[in-house]
Order: structure tokens, then C-alpha cells, then sequence
């Protein structure tokens, strides 16, 4: 099999849960439960990963699965990875900004994802050293991506998923100082602030917790983008420890600011 069969599965299993989860959103007899974190999880939610599990068990039964909802585990060799739903309390809530996130890793690297946001009428994808694509809008021609070539944080536009997080798993202070530091800050949250770093539109995007399923097919997004996409110590993000976004000289500026303001000591 080629990474272009690779690539032209994940689309097609991004189409298997836009039926699921197009179906469900918004539905009057959708059903959420809390999980032991106390993060929400839907009827669709459940679907959309068995649904996925299954196709992949017949399309590629030699390879690994670890999905949000149903576990399993990265290991050697080729895993896919796979987010249901990110963004489920936007989901639960009738706002329309969710996704499915499909990527697939060989020896612990990513080197396809998909992100399907059908509320949203968007799909970012992206394979290693085939660039980075966006489809907004069914029947349109896809385009291009490229992260901003703005290099200075005076002029960057910021975005965060949720600032209470950052007392929890990083420093409020670490992320203040480099909103400060910025043009501008918003919290666009979640996987929409990493493709916009993959667009251009958004400079940087950070968040101090992220887990292997949530980063995955963005980590390889913006790097066919033109971007870096490592944890908040400039290391992979798959290990939990957050995620920071940008084009190279923008990563590197946020991320002594983030690691100054942490540990003074440091600077």
C-alpha cells in the first residue's frame, strides 16, 4: 500500500463519520454521559469510533488502533489514531464548531491526517511531503495551505483553547505573558486553531494539555503548512504536555516567552 492509499482511506473513513455525527448533531434524543475526567461524551461520539474501528479492521486489519472513547495504544510500527468528535461540548451544545480527527502514525510519527468539520462545510488533510489542503465547501477545489510569514510576536494573532487550563497543566502566568507579548489573543479552541496556523490566518495556537488523538493529524497539517507543531518544551506533542503551533520563527519566540515566564530562572 502506498501513504497515497493511506491518505485516500482517512478521507474516506472522515466520510463514514460526517454521515454519523451530521445525523446526530443537534438531534432532540442525543444522549451525553460524563466520563471520569468529567469531559462529556455523546451517542455520537460512541458511533463514529466503532464505526471507524470497524473499517479499519477490514481495510487494514494488520495495523493498530487508539481511539478517544474505545482506548488502545500507540505502539511500533503503523497505528491509527482517532478523535470522534473534538470538540464535544461545542457539539452537545449546537455549536457548529467539531471535528473528526483521523491520523495515522508509522514508528510513533504522523504522516497522514484528516480533519473533517461538516457543520463547517471544511476538510483539512495533509501526508508527509504532499503539503497541506483545505475544502471548504462541497463541490470546491481544494487549496493549498501556508502558515503566516509574519515573524514578529507584535504583530501575532494568538488563540487559546480555554485559559483556566493553563493554572492546571502549564503556568496562567506563561500564557498571560505571551498574550501580553502578542497583537492579539482569542480562544478559537480546540483543533480549529491549529488548521487556521495551517492557513495563515491564525499566527499561533497554544494549549497546555493536549492528548496523542487531539494533535495528531494537526501536528502533521501544519507541518506540510510550512509550521512547527511540538509540545510547549519544543518537544513531540503526543505526550500530553500541551501543544504550540506557528511558523518556525514564531515558534521559537513563543516558546521562550512560554518557558521564561514558567521558570523564571530561565530567562
Amino acid at each position: 500500500m502506498s501513504q497515497q492509499d493511506d491518505l485516500e482511506l482517512a478521507l474516506q473513513l472522515c466520510d463514514i463519520a460526517d454521515r454519523i455525527t451530521g445525523h446526530r448533531f443537534q438531534a432532540l434524543d442525543l444522549t451525553v454521559r460524563e466520563k471520569p475526567d468529567r469531559t462529556p461524551v455523546t451517542d455520537a461520539d460512541t458511533a463514529v469510533e466503532t464505526a471507524v474501528r470497524q473499517a479499519l479492521t477490514t481495510a487494514r486489519p494488520d495495523d493498530a488502533f487508539a481511539g478517544e472513547e474505545t482506548g488502545g495504544s500507540v505502539t511500533t510500527g503503523r497505528t491509527w489514531l482517532v478523535d470522534p468528535i473534538d470538540g464535544t461540548k461545542n457539539f452537545l451544545r449546537g455549536i457548529p464548531v467539531w471535528a473528526t480527527l483521523i491520523a495515522l502514525l508509522e514508528d510513533g510519527r504522523p504522516t497522514v491526517g484528516v480533519i473533517s468539520a461538516p457543520a463547517l462545510h471544511s476538510r483539512w488533510w495533509a501526508a508527509a511531503g504532499q503539503g497541506a489542503w483545505l475544502r471548504r465547501g462541497p463541490g470546491t477545489a481544494p487549496r493549498p495551505l501556508r502558515v503566516s510569514g509574519n515573524t514578529s510576536l507584535g504583530h501575532a494573532y494568538l488563540s487559546t483553547t480555554s485559559t483556566r487550563t493553563w493554572d492546571v497543566f502549564h503556568s496562567h502566568e506563561a500564557y498571560l505573558r505571551l498574550a501580553e507579548e502578542c497583537w492579539e489573543d482569542r480562544a478559537f479552541g480546540d483543533f480549529l486553531q491549529h488548521c487556521m496556523v495551517a492557513e495563515g490566518t491564525l499566527d499561533i495556537a497554544a494549549e497546555p494539555v493536549v492528548n496523542a488523538w487531539d494533535i495528531a493529524a494537526l501536528q502533521v497539517l501544519v507541518a506540510e503548512a510550512g509550521g512547527v507543531c511540538t509540545n510547549l518544551l519544543g518537544a513531540s506533542p503526543q505526550g500530553g504536555t500541551g501543544a504550540l503551533s506557528a511558523n518556525p520563527q514564531l515558534h521559537r519566540l513563543a516558546l521562550k516567552v512560554l518557558s521564561a515566564a514558567a521558570d523564571p530562572g530561565a530567562a
